[in-house]
């Protein structure tokens, strides 16, 4: 199960979703950065994650409160997303949907604000150094939940009008579940690496 040669095959085969995962978070940020519709929306978001930090950083221990709130929020998350997309694919392209425009809204928050050069660099200190970690991760998990809805609808869909085809997709399912944990184990050693990132070398850059 966790041999690194049936990981990265099961990658492979997983590649359309991954790519497809892709496309969904980077037109969250686009309608995130262009669509003022969604902006009362937005701004609770922002607004609950401005309380998050403003109760970290009132804690006994600031970076390693941070540490484990990140962590354990990004690895439920990604856990959730996986196998609650067995319902039929919805939650996992809702969350890059919305993680997708929050991260947009705010890029064009600080554009309007400091202007696009210092929004680069911002993003580049505040972003680049554990989000190439965290974001790859979130992608893949939210990939693994749409192709578990996926699998989920042809399940039923065999079971309704081919029950020919049941046995077939009953496979798919079982090797699917059998796969997804390995990935599972490494996403979440991804996104501890990237908390303990993002709270410790993000916040030493960003306060240089």
């Amino acid at each position: 199960m966790f041999k690194w040669t049936a990981i990265r095959d099961h990658f492979r085969q997983m590649s359309r979703y991954i790519g497809l995962g892709t496309i969904i978070f980077l037109a969250g940020i686009i309608i995130g950065g262009i669509n003022p519709a969604f902006r009362q929306f937005l701004d609770g978001q922002l607004e609950g994650l401005d309380q998050l930090v403003r109760g970290i950083e009132n804690s006994t221990n600031p970076t390693l409160t941070m540490l484990l709130v990140i962590f354990f929020n990004n690895a439920i998350k990604a856990v959730l997303i996986m196998y609650f997309g067995a319902l039929l694919g919805i939650l996992p392209i809702v969350f890059l949907v919305v993680n997708g425009m929050v991260l947009g809204y705010m890029m064009q928050l600080n554009a309007e604000k400091y202007g696009a050069m210092q929004t680069v660099e911002l993003m580049i200190k505040g972003i680049l150094p554990h989000g190439w970690i965290e974001i790859p991760a979130i992608i893949i998990a939210s990939a693994y939940g749409i192709r578990f809805g996926v699998i989920m609808l042809k399940l039923f869909g065999s079971g309704l009008f081919a029950r020919s085809k049941a046995a077939a997709n009953v496979k798919s399912l079982e090797y699917f579940l059998i796969r997804s944990v390995p990935v599972t184990v490494l996403l979440i050693v991804a996104l501890a690496v990237a908390a303990v990132i993002e709270s410790t070398v993000t916040g030493w850059i960003l306060g240089k």
